[in-house]
């Protein structure tokens, strides 16, 4: 019986803004869950994504988060090339500033394991702020880059259009 009630208190909260990082959350205390997917690579689950936005629904104005809760190990490197890959896709070319947005990739994401989480927060006016669980791991203040990292899953080229969806909540 303990453990049906556990499991039911877990689904219950499982969606709640207790998701996100405290120190996130003292940004916009009003988080709420927009919608959530998976990202899977030739079958094999490589994250789960969950959009967390304030108010009615998302706006690329922001603030707003995206949390990825990685399903297995990938080293921090693999990544960055696969965000720079993604960049790229997306039509962003300047090598120059590709290199500066690897530098701050590389300082943002570190190995994960599974079970881990990276959480990106968009804040308006000021950039993009990385965590890694409750830790803080960068602050990057070039909003040009903190729009074009988000567009690799909010943009409607993205590689991965239903998973879109899902965060936007346009499907369930």
């Amino acid at each position: 019986m303990l453990r049906v009630l556990c499991l039911l208190l877990i689904s219950l909260f499982a969606g709640s803004v207790f998701a996100l990082p405290e120190a996130a959350r003292q940004n916009a205390p009003d988080w709420r869950a927009l919608g959530q997917g998976e990202m899977r690579w030739f079958g094999l689950r490589l994250y789960g994504a969950e959009l967390w936005v304030r108010g009615a629904g998302w706006s690329r104005e922001g603030p707003f988060a995206l949390k990825l809760t990685y399903a297995r190990d990938i080293p921090g490197g693999r990544i960055v090339d696969a965000s720079v890959d993604e960049l790229r896709r997306l039509g962003y070319r300047d090598e120059v500033q590709l290199v500066r947005w690897r530098e701050h990739m590389t300082r943002a994401f570190p190995d994960v394991r599974a079970g881990d989480s990276i959480t990106g927060v968009f804040l308006p006016g000021r950039g993009v702020q990385f965590w890694f669980g409750e830790q803080l791991r960068a602050e990057v203040t070039d909003l040009e880059f903190a729009r074009a990292f988000f567009d690799i899953w909010l943009d409607p080229r993205t590689r991965e259009p239903a998973l879109r969806e899902r965060l936007l909540g346009l499907r369930g």
